[in-house]
C-alpha cells in the first residue's frame, strides 16, 4: 500500500470493457510522480488516499475481472506529509524513535 494525493479525475470516453464503469482518478505521490487508479470510494481532488496494487487492486474493486492494478482503498481522514516520523541514522525501521515516544 502507498499514500498518494488525488489531483483530479481522468475522463475517458472510450475504454475497454473491464474499465467501462469505473471512476478513474489521477494521483500524485510525494515526489510528484503521477499515477491513475480506479476509485470505488468516491474521492475528491486534494484527498489523501491509500492505494492497493496488483491483484489486490482488482479485488478491492469488488470484481476480479476489472482490469486494474491500482485501486484507491480508502480516504485518509487525518494525515499530513510532515507527520511522518523520520528514522534516525542507523535506525532502519524507526523503532528507536517509537521507543522514545512511548517512554516520554
Amino acid at each position: 500500500m502507498e499514500i498518494n494525493q488525488v489531483v483530479g479525475t481522468l475522463y475517458c470516453t472510450e475504454r475497454i470493457d473491464g474499465l467501462r464503469h469505473c471512476s478513474l482518478q489521477i494521483l500524485k505521490d510525494r515526489k510528484g510522480k503521477l499515477a491513475v487508479a480506479t476509485d470505488p470510494v468516491g474521492v475528491r481532488p486534494g484527498n489523501w488516499v491509500f492505494t492497493v496494487s496488483g491483484s489486490a487492486g482488482r479485488y478491492a474493486m469488488g470484481d476480479a475481472k476489472i482490469m486494474t492494478d491500482l485501486t484507491i482503498g480508502g480516504i485518509i481522514d487525518a494525515w499530513q506529509p510532515e507527520d511522518v516520523a523520520k528514522p534516525e541514522p542507523g535506525d532502519s525501521d524507526g523503532m528507536l524513535e517509537q521507543h522514545r515516544d512511548q517512554a516520554a
